[in-house]
């Protein structure tokens, strides 16, 4: 019993994801690369779908990385898509409010991944930030290759 609150007292692992979907066409091809760091460890993570939109695996990205966890953690997220950040930060609580209706009365657009979102969320301690694609970011530049690389692979190229 006494392990077990001395395991409660600990901080959780500190992890870094970064994610970033593309999409040949909008819709059309699409892939989607994360990166997972804690201390100098790192991991990569990469999928395809045939048919899909650019916000679909911007999302899947994030989905892919937070689902890789295996225990709860102090997750610092960063991705280039306002999409993610601004659903997961401002946009989730009113759409689950409204019972998945945006703002303008509507069914939320891609609502199985906002859930899985959420899900995946509320195991973990989450820092948001966004930055711009294509601007020289390292790791955001390395999961836009690594999403074109499976779109390009999963395309038989």
């Amino acid at each position: 019993m006494s392990e077990s609150r001395s395991n409660d007292h600990r901080s959780p692992q500190r992890v870094e994801i970064f994610a970033d979907g593309a999409c040949s066409g909008n819709p059309g091809p699409g892939g989607w690369g994360t990166i997972l760091r804690s201390g100098k460890h790192e991991k990569e993570l990469s999928g395809f779908k045939p048919e899909t939109t650019n916000n679909r695996m911007e999302l899947s990205a994030a989905i892919a990385g937070l689902a890789a966890l295996k225990h709860p953690c102090h997750v610092i997220l960063t991705t280039d898509s306002e999409y993610l950040k601004k659903g997961m930060t401002e946009w989730v609580a009113g759409w689950i409010r409204r019972g998945w209706k945006n703002s303008q009365k509507q069914p939320v657009a891609n609502r199985d991944l906002w859930e899985q979102l959420v899900e995946l969320s509320s195991r973990h301690q989450i820092e948001w930030h966004w930055v711009r694609g294509h601007n020289g970011h390292a790791e955001n530049e390395r999961c836009d290759a690594l999403a074109r690389a499976a779109i390009a692979a999963g395309r038989g190229k």
